[in-house]
């Protein structure tokens, strides 16, 4: 019985692998740099200084940073984002300078809207570079603790939000945090600033570097994340809290880490294609923080 598929020989499928031109005709998956963010670390003072978990990558200053987001446009990046290294000595308990209007962040975000007004700029709502004790969130009594965390973080994101930066990327995984930083932008006026959610950020050795990088991870110590971030062993959770910040107001949403969740990132995808209550473009990350 004949198929739509088609036989052999009126059938052959290596006809439209024979010339270049054929095969781009009929690429079904197609990778450019549109489709990448350029994940960027700033620093205080004038030198880069070398990250060695990281070869090739740097703490920038502000000018050389402003100088990689030209690149970065002039590549065809739409966005970059914007991870702070934040000086031990200005770090506290409960990490008062995240709502800083004047820190590093927020003027690292002002001089790339200057420079490229164009080119997108991502920032990260957590407040493990800010923190002492390196945890994304307010510690007490030993124990993170979720609301009063997540009242910060709404004061994280308006400030920065206000200096230009137009998508917001909790990286927390705090509870409730997406719908109650979408409330805040909008009570702010700052309505058209995006919401880019770590909705499945799982509890991972894979960020080691990125901890590195922006000086958390000394911080942090023996300590880890687990009671926020998710257990590397679920998956029909992650459906859960991909769902949950979609109807919350995210704009997009990301699978953390991507490369050993692919299968989770195609689920969300199938979901996200088949029903209403998940529509949000989904991106797998290695931009994102720890």
């Amino acid at each position: 019985m004949k198929t739509w598929l088609g036989s052999f020989p009126s059938t052959r499928m290596r006809r439209m692998r024979r010339d270049g031109w054929s095969r781009r005709l009929a690429r079904e998956s197609v990778l450019t740099p549109a489709d990448l963010i350029w994940p960027l670390f700033v620093k205080e003072g004038d030198a880069d200084e070398a990250i060695a978990s990281m070869p090739g990558v740097s703490r920038l200053s502000i000018t050389r940073l402003v100088e990689h987001a030209r690149a970065a446009e002039a590549a065809g990046i739409p966005a970059v984002a914007i991870f702070p290294v934040i000086d031990p000595s200005l770090k506290t308990p409960d990490g008062d300078l995240a709502t800083d209007e004047d820190n590093l962040v927020c003027r690292a975000v002002r001089a790339v809207k200057k420079a490229c007004p164009e080119l997108g700029v991502i920032c990260d709502v957590a407040l493990d570079p800010f923190t002492s004790h390196g945890q994304d969130g307010l510690v007490r009594e030993g124990y993170v603790v979720n609301d009063e965390t997540v009242a910060v973080l709404c004061r994280q994101a308006i400030v920065q939000a206000k200096a230009g930066c137009d998508v917001i990327a909790p990286s927390d995984m705090m509870d409730g945090r997406i719908g109650a930083v979408r409330r805040a932008l909008d009570h702010e006026g700052l309505d058209r600033v995006r919401i880019l959610s770590y909705a499945a950020k799982y509890a991972s050795a894979f960020y080691g570097p990125f901890r590195d990088a922006v000086g958390s991870k000394t911080a942090l110590g023996q300590g880890d994340k687990r009671t926020y971030q998710m257990d590397p062993a679920n998956g029909d959770e992650a459906l859960r809290e991909v769902a949950l910040d979609v109807a919350e107001g995210a704009d997009m949403v990301m699978i953390k880490p991507g490369m050993p969740y692919l299968d989770l990132v195609w689920r969300t995808r199938y979901r996200a294609s088949t029903r209403c209550c998940a529509r949000a473009p989904s991106a797998a990350g290695s931009t994102g923080r720890a």
